[in-house]
């Protein structure tokens, strides 16, 4: 007889921020491969909740189990149920990471505690990858998050390094709201200056030049200072000082 899944007691992760390393490998691995969102979910979904596929059934089911119990699971049934996870559609909402590659364990995910002058290269190497797409950037940015010379990544954990860096970016920009302004007519999705035309590297580097210009009070003497400054502390100055030229256009505003 022809069981409903919704009547079996599933128990699933319900955010991105709830799986543990070995799920977020799970996850990664399967969207190295190319697979579809809806495989992906229905993958994790099988995986995650102890149904156990038997056998194929029909042209359109699964021969399944769940403990004990066996039952006809039916493409349309798994389509419904992993709705419940529409989160892995979407980059996740707090940044996560896997915690240890090998023997190299990563920094803290949010970048709290992080020095400044790290963020800045690995924001620099994201975007690089985000604009010619070599692995070999992904491999640099790795290094750098795990705190070691070299790192050696599979296809999986490129995507995790991917999708750290940019959850982290989106998080910083709900926080850092005045700083983290999208560019305007930048053509990217989060509004990346590096995938405007013209000399991309270039304005990237004075963007770089700004931020680093704008902490040391144009007093050189105090860039190295300013580079070992926690990235949580150089952001927070940084986004005051934006609101502040924010709040000055407002009330003196240019014609």
């Amino acid at each position: 007889m022809q069981q409903e899944i919704i009547n079996i007691d599933l128990k699933i992760p319900t955010r991105w921020e709830d799986l543990t390393d070995k799920q977020l490998r799970y996850v990664f691995a399967l969207l190295s491969q190319g697979f579809t969102a809806t495989e992906v979910k229905a993958y994790c979904l099988c995986r995650w909740a102890g149904l156990k596929i038997l056998h194929r059934y029909g042209n359109n089911g699964w021969a399944c189990r769940h403990g004990k119990q066996e039952f006809i699971l039916t493409a349309e049934q798994v389509e419904r149920a992993s709705h419940a996870l529409g989160w892995l559609d979407t980059l996740p909402t707090m940044p996560v990471r896997i915690a240890r590659i090998g023997w190299h364990r990563a920094v803290p995910a949010d970048f709290e505690g992080v020095p400044f002058e790290t963020f800045i290269v690995c924001d620099n190497l994201y975007q690089g990858y985000l604009t010619i797409k070599q692995d070999n950037l992904l491999d640099e940015l790795a290094a750098h998050l795990y705190d070691t010379q070299r790192i050696k990544l599979t296809a999986a954990e490129r995507v995790s390094v991917f999708y750290w860096f940019a959850s982290l970016k989106a998080f910083l920009a709900k926080v850092f709201k005045h700083f983290f302004q999208p560019v305007t007519g930048a053509s990217g999705a989060d509004g990346n200056m590096i995938e405007h035309g013209g000399s991309q590297y270039e304005m990237l580097q004075n963007a770089v030049n700004a931020q680093i210009r704008a902490l040391t009070k144009g007093d050189i003497t105090k860039e190295k200072e300013v580079l070992s400054l926690d990235t949580w502390r150089a952001l927070t100055e940084l986004d005051a000082q934006a609101r502040e030229y924010e709040e000055l256009n407002r009330k003196f505003p240019t014609k």
